[in-house]
C-alpha cells in the first residue's frame, strides 16, 4: 500500500507506520508493506509571481518575505496504490 503524505497535512509519518502495524495485527493485512512518499510544501507568492518551498510552519516567501496564504501542495494525504497478492 503506497500513500502520498503531504508535509502540511498534519500526519507524522513515523507515527503512521507504527500505527498501522498494530492495527492490522491479527487481520488479513498483518505483515502488509506501508510506503509512504512525501509531498514537499510549495507556495506561491503573488509579489515574486514564483513557487517556492517554504520553511515549515513559516510561509513566507525566502525572496521578498511575503507571507503567502497560498498554498499549491503539501496538504494531501493520498492512497496512490494497493497491491494484494
Amino acid at each position: 500500500m503506497t500513500l502520498r503524505i503531504g508535509d502540511l497535512s498534519g500526519v507524522v509519518p513515523e507515527a503512521l507506520s507504527f500505527a498501522f502495524d498494530v492495527v492490522t495485527q491479527d487481520t488479513p493485512a498483518e505483515g502488509a508493506e506501508l510506503i509512504l512518499e512525501r509531498v514537499p510544501a510549495l507556495c506561491y507568492c503573488s509579489t515574486c509571481q514564483r513557487t517556492f518551498e517554504p520553511a515549515i510552519p513559516i510561509l513566507d516567501c525566502p525572496t521578498c518575505s511575503c507571507p503567502s496564504g497560498d498554498i499549491r501542495q503539501g496538504r494531501e494525504i493520498d492512497l496512490t496504490s494497493v497491491e494484494i497478492s
